[in-house]
């Protein structure tokens, strides 16, 4: 296994005030039509990996669905958990590396959305943790998982610095892609509003906290996702275009895969 990924620790704190314009209502249709189209009904029970705050889980919840969260950062499922009192559905939040995550049994359905997979930089760990879904799927369930392509990375972001301001916080986004590598990092700095003791607040002066966060991405090739998948003892279902049934294109910015899960004598891993 490599290093560990970055996890989302003081991000966590304005990761839903700055994500604000990404699409989860359209994602969860798309999401919730594609489970149907292959029989993976509300009711079953779906398992989230890098669920982060839960914006996708609670909505896949509010869809009929059984649903499990998975997420390296604490700070995100605290937020998941505690700042979210709207969402009625009972959801099992764990606080896993999904390079070793662990389930009680199987599940109709792996998801991952928001590009999480391409948090794992290595082809290694990316084949441990299809391993580890083909392990915990039941016998012919699904894996639905969306990826950043080398376009969105290279061409839309390329070398570019993001301000955003807002009124409680600000945030920096420095963005560079390693084209040899196929490696992006981000470096990320936020200012955001300190907090203080209710009675302390009239009497203090505006103070802004700032947080430092570098993150790295990899973009891969659909072929060697394809490649992995099958390595992993997973069948390659398709290959769409985000958020339509339509093959990738050269300026596909996300694309999402689905595979299935296949019987193998000696499929479990250690």
């Amino acid at each position: 296994m490599s290093k560990p990924m970055n996890a989302y620790t003081g991000f966590a704190k304005v990761y839903e005030t700055f994500m604000d314009n990404i699409p989860y209502d359209d994602w969860t249709t798309y999401l919730t039509g594609l489970l149907k189209e292959y029989g993976v009904a509300p009711g079953s029970l779906l398992c989230e990996l890098g669920c982060g705050t839960g914006s996708m889980t609670r909505r896949l919840a509010e869809a009929g669905y059984d649903m499990i969260g998975i997420d390296l950062s604490e700070e995100m499922l605290d937020i998941a958990r505690y700042e979210h009192p709207e969402c009625e559905q009972d959801i099992l939040y764990l606080n896993q590396d999904m390079r070793e995550f662990e389930l009680y049994g199987t599940v109709a359905a792996v998801v991952s959305l928001c590009d999480s997979m391409n948090y794992l930089t290595s082809a290694e760990d990316l084949l441990q943790v299809f391993k580890l879904v083909n392990n915990y799927l039941d016998p012919g369930g699904y894996f639905i998982f969306d990826m950043k392509t080398e376009y969105h990375y290279e061409v839309m972001m390329g070398n570019r610095t993001i301000v955003d301001n807002r009124e409680e916080c600000s945030l920096i986004w420095e963005n560079f892609y390693d084209k040899e590598k196929k490696l992006n990092q981000y470096d990320i700095t936020i200012y955001a509003k300190a907090e203080f003791e209710e009675e302390d607040e009239e009497d203090m002066p505006p103070l802004f906290e700032r947080m430092e966060e570098s993150h790295v991405q990899r973009a891969y090739m659909v072929e060697q996702i394809k490649a992995l998948l099958e390595q992993a003892g997973l069948e390659f279902v398709a290959v769409y275009d985000s958020c339509s049934k339509d093959a990738p294109k050269a300026d596909s910015d996300r694309v999402y895969f689905v595979a299935k899960e296949t019987y193998q004598e000696n499929k479990y891993y250690e």
